[in-house]
């Protein structure tokens, strides 16, 4: 029996060093939980923002209108911690399974993903700037979501398979975004916060338990 299940063994280790120099498997799940809360943690700021210094319906108003909105900045800075708060902890939680498993956090395989994200996150980042300056406040959120997605999906091949479906449901909530205008903070809601919580349960399960 010993003797039957070495080959078994040897296949399963051969197919692990493979993984491993193929894909990036440092990725935690509960990172994505964590993040998900974080961006409903700066909606709902965001939100208690619009209640105190507008209407919301004059908020919807001036998004569907595309016109100029004040608070904008106030937006940015929410979303920017958010993002860094996002990041430090993906960090931080990828880093310890990195050191569990006793590979190197930053391989070849993690700067292919990193590059590949950034790629069109960047062009993304540039996107919305430009549509700040023109005015097209209403745009942005839907912007943010169709660009992630993209960037999900073009960083997948290098690592979980499951990146990829996260990636096209936020394209398709970042879409539906862009068709009702005025509603964007409650799709950045669901695309960065629900969408990132279920996609990092389902991944901790998966792999992490």
């Amino acid at each position: 029996m010993e003797k039957q299940l070495e080959p078994q063994e040897s296949l399963h280790e051969i197919r692990q060093m493979m993984e491993r120099s193929s894909r990036f498997i440092s990725l935690n799940g509960l990172s994505g939980v964590f993040a998900g809360i974080l961006a409903l943690l700066g909606a709902y700021i965001a939100f208690q923002y619009l209640q105190t210094h507008y209407s919301i319906e004059s908020y919807l108003m001036q998004n569907n209108n595309a016109g100029s909105y004040s608070g904008y900045l106030f937006f940015a800075a929410d979303a920017a911690l958010v993002l860094l708060g996002s990041i430090g902890i993906a960090i931080v939680l990828s880093y310890r399974k990195a050191k569990k498993k006793g590979v190197d956090l930053w391989d070849k395989t993690a700067q292919r993903v990193f590059i590949n994200l950034m790629i069109p996150l960047l062009a993304g980042g540039i996107f919305c700037i430009i549509l700040l300056y023109h005015g097209l406040i209403g745009m942005v959120a839907p912007a943010t979501l169709i660009f992630y997605g993209l960037a999900l999906i073009n960083a997948s091949k290098y690592t979980y398979n499951d990146i990829r479906y996260l990636g096209m449901v936020e394209l398709v909530i970042g879409l539906f975004a862009a068709l009702f205008i005025g509603y964007g903070l409650f799709f950045w809601a669901a695309g960065f916060g629900l969408a990132h919580i279920i996609y990092g349960a389902v991944m901790y399960f998966k792999y992490d338990r």
